[in-house]
């Protein structure tokens, strides 16, 4: 683990805890939050699954009506699109009879190019499906990593391939490890390292970058 991604890390961890993400009661459920945390806040997800009630399973989604999945998932926003990405998703984990070890026995790069070709699916929600749904070892990059890369900063390069390369590399290959520095980068870019960060005043003393971040060097860059 690089020593400046370590420090990170352990300053991060000390000041959450174990933030135990992804929340969900089924790898499946997972998948459906992936597609449905695209462009809208956690909790529009969080009413649209509760709108399954018991019926958020692969099967249900795959043989349900459109126009009644677009009904259920509405507070997600997007849902005109977001019914056919879950219809497209739920029939590639189909092919593996919804069996969560028939997928993980998958070699790694066959799982994510399978991902990429599905309707609906970026780089960043298969990371997060691979990682979070499967257990299987890739970070994702969201929009809050490349804010703490730009910020701290980090030299991890430019574009998602990069990004998610160097930490890999920079990381000791664990999936408990990846899981958490994810979920942690989220959590601290909620908190402290917002679009118009918090490295001032009282709520600033907070942030466990602070002492080591450098935007806090320089407060005028709020980009």
């Amino acid at each position: 683990m690089s020593d400046k991604l370590h420090s990170i890390y352990v300053k991060l961890l000390a000041f959450y805890g174990n933030p135990h993400w992804w929340p969900a009661r089924t790898p499946y459920e997972v998948i459906v939050g992936s597609i449905l945390t695209q462009n809208t806040a956690w909790s529009n997800v969080e009413k649209a699954i509760a709108n399954f009630g018991d019926g958020l399973t692969p099967e249900a989604v795959a043989i349900a009506d459109v126009a009644k999945l677009k009904e259920i998932i509405h507070p997600a926003g997007f849902f005109n699109q977001k019914a056919v990405y879950l219809k497209a998703v739920t029939a590639w984990f189909g092919r593996y009879g919804y069996d969560v070890a028939a997928v993980r026995r998958e070699p790694f790069e066959k799982l994510r190019a399978e991902l990429l070709a599905t309707k609906g699916v970026g780089m960043e929600t298969a990371d997060s499906i691979l990682l979070y749904a499967f257990e299987l070892p890739t970070f994702p990059v969201d929009a809050y990593t490349l804010r703490l890369c730009r910020r701290y900063p980090i030299a991890a390069g430019t574009g998602y391939e990069a990004v998610r390369a160097y930490f890999q590399e920079g990381l000791e290959p664990s999936i408990e490890v990846y899981n958490n520095f994810h979920a942690l980068i989220v959590l601290n870019a909620k908190s402290f390292c917002r679009s118009k960060p918090v490295c001032d005043g009282r709520l600033a003393e907070g942030c466990p970058l602070m002492e080591t971040c450098g935007r806090c060097d320089n407060p005028a860059d709020s980009h």
